[in-house]
């Protein structure tokens, strides 16, 4: 970022109050009036934190080994799968939030192909969702059921590559 780019973001944001604090422009935030990207952005770094406490259950000493395979576990291609494996337990509501945020426009990174792109992107926002409103046992519920879909067919992969390469 460049730093003038920096420097209107902070005049823009951080505008200070009569006693020189820094003001706040909104009281709470109404997750549905939030921006889809927006909750995806919020679910993006809840599902990050998720996996990465999650991993701990299996390694407490290699952090270049976790920081890996966590980047691997939040990928869009991992999220897409793990979205199609959860997407029968969804409410209604929820299945909405999904469709608007995969919906919404946005540009695919070249790892990725746009249909996992927009697919990871409608399940982070509908975890953004369930954080922001406060719903913590289903959000919950949800990640560990990703989390699950995820590393059953990581396993089942390296299962098929070795009988393959056999």
């Amino acid at each position: 970022m460049k730093f003038e780019r920096f420097q209107q973001l902070v005049r823009m944001m951080f505008l200070p109050d009569e006693a020189g604090n820094i003001r706040t422009r909104y009281e709470d935030v109404d997750a549905a009036s939030v921006h889809p990207l927006v909750l995806a952005y919020v679910g993006d770094a809840y599902f990050h934190l998720y996996v990465r406490m999650r991993l701990l259950s299996y390694e407490q000493a290699q952090v270049q080994a976790l920081h890996a395979f966590s980047a691997q576990i939040v990928s869009a291609l991992w999220q897409a799968r793990a979205y199609r494996g959860i997407s029968e337990m969804l409410t209604e509501e929820e299945q909405t939030i999904y469709r608007r945020a995969r919906n919404t426009k946005s540009h695919a990174p070249r790892s990725a192909s746009v249909a996992d792109y927009h697919t990871s992107t409608g399940f982070e926002a509908l975890l953004g969702s369930l954080y922001i409103r406060g719903e913590r046992e289903r959000l919950e519920e949800i990640t560990e059921a990703a989390f699950q879909i995820i590393a059953k067919e990581m396993m089942e992969n390296i299962q098929r590559e070795q009988h393959d390469g056999n």
